[in-house]
């Protein structure tokens, strides 16, 4: 059981966590939302929680609860430059389909 970062994913994250001057790294998760039923939420984590699951990918915390891991096992969090667009991607192999924005998916 994993999340992985892509090497541009953890550039990324490690020089914003610079620039925000604190921070341990990042909480990926997934919550009810959107018109496909599940949504991922990303945030910084300053304070680790105690039931918090931690992988390290190219020297960067990633946090998770472990009912979102059972949504995110196996994803790689990759971050892409596409022309005027950048952001990040979620590749997640257990999704089996998605809502046409790309917003939400289901398992």
């Amino acid at each position: 059981m994993a999340i992985t970062l892509t090497q541009a994913a953890a550039d990324h994250i490690r020089n914003f966590l610079a620039k925000r001057g604190k921070g341990l790294g990042i909480r990926l998760g997934v919550k009810t939302s959107g018109c496909s039923g599940m949504a991922y939420k990303l945030e910084f984590v300053d304070v680790a929680s105690d039931d918090d699951i931690t992988f390290a990918s190219h020297d960067v915390s990633v946090f998770t609860d472990a009912k979102s891991l059972a949504y995110l096992d196996g994803t790689e969090l990759d971050f892409a430059k596409e022309g005027l667009n950048e952001g990040f991607k979620f590749n997640n192999p257990n999704i089996k389909n998605e809502c046409g924005c790309g917003e939400s998916f289901n398992v």
